[in-house]
């Protein structure tokens, strides 16, 4: 049975990047000039950083699209042409921003045919005077799964929840980094009868992990990516194996496109978090890839 607990080698790497974000540079006194409230430009290029969402939330008025892809896992090697062959995943998905700073929407996902319906809002955003010098942003999602199961006695069972606060930080001109503890929760999970005869999960109805990323910004349209997810949660059985992913950016005033290797094949970010089984020590490594489109109205 696999444990994910949080070995020093990685721990230490989290409270470090955890303590640079909370220690903003010092911020000059207040000279009774103006301060520059607007937020700082392009923190993220892209509400997705690979396979978590960024702490970004469009401007009023914005459409938009996703188009998320995962490719299978490339362990069989050329017998299924390295996952390319292999079943893939796919969601489609579209946001709004109807007010200045939230951003509602929805999207379906090919496996387990999940449909989810998810809220972003801003709660606070850096300024280009470090007068607010982080990020806030809470991200929720519900999902519903609408494929046939014998299991689900009542419709309660194919919910879940996902709520996460993404705490961001443009470090420099070049570099934005986030951290994102999150926490998933399904109303329904496998159980057993004990030796009491008695009913106990294999996991927990509740799930807690903690996500960073960053980007590194190389020209004006290009930026490397990153993302890094840990469960924290340790269940009884099926403990899922933690996340590393790493990519490239192209973006547009309209478009971004986002191509990467990783060991997430889920999409829906609670069944990620929950569920990974792909391990990516042992090369059970996809590609994949997010691509965006927005309209302003």
């Amino acid at each position: 049975m696999k444990r994910n607990t949080l070995p020093a080698r990685v721990a230490a790497p989290l409270i470090l990047f955890a303590l640079v974000m909370l220690c903003p540079p010092s911020v000059a006194q207040d000279t009774g000039e103006e301060v520059d409230r607007r937020p700082v430009r392009a923190m993220f290029n892209s509400t997705l950083l690979i396979d978590q969402q960024s702490a970004v939330v469009p401007i009023k008025g914005t459409l938009q699209m996703d188009i998320v892809h995962r490719f299978g896992t490339w362990d069989n090697g050329y017998d299924d042409f390295w996952g390319f062959f292999a079943p893939s995943n796919i969601k489609f998905g579209f946001f709004y921003v109807p007010v200045s700073n939230l951003s509602v929407g929805f999207g379906f996902t090919k496996n387990n045919l999940l449909w989810d319906f998810n809220t972003k809002y801003a709660i606070l955003q850096q300024t280009r005077s470090g007068h607010v010098p982080l990020s806030l942003t809470y991200f929720g999602n519900m999902a519903i799964e609408t494929r046939d199961k014998i299991n689900y006695r009542k419709g309660g069972d194919r919910l879940s929840y996902f709520h996460q606060l993404i705490l961001a930080r443009k470090i420099s001109r070049k570099v934005s980094l986030q951290i994102a503890p999150s926490v998933s929760h399904f109303n329904k999970v496998d159980a057993r009868l004990d030796n009491n005869g008695e009913v106990e999960g294999l996991m927990e109805n509740d799930h807690f992990a903690v996500s960073v990323g960053g980007k590194w910004q190389i020209t004006s349209g290009t930026a490397i990516i990153a993302n890094f997810d840990q469960p924290i949660t340790d269940h009884l059985e099926d403990n899922p194996e933690r996340n590393l992913s790493l990519g490239v950016e192209f973006v547009t005033s309209s478009h971004a496109f986002q191509v990467f290797i990783g060991n997430y094949q889920g999409i829906v970010p609670q069944y990620n978090q929950s569920f990974n089984r792909n391990a990516f020590g042992d090369n059970e490594i996809l590609i994949g890839f997010n691509v965006t489109r927005l309209w302003n109205f």
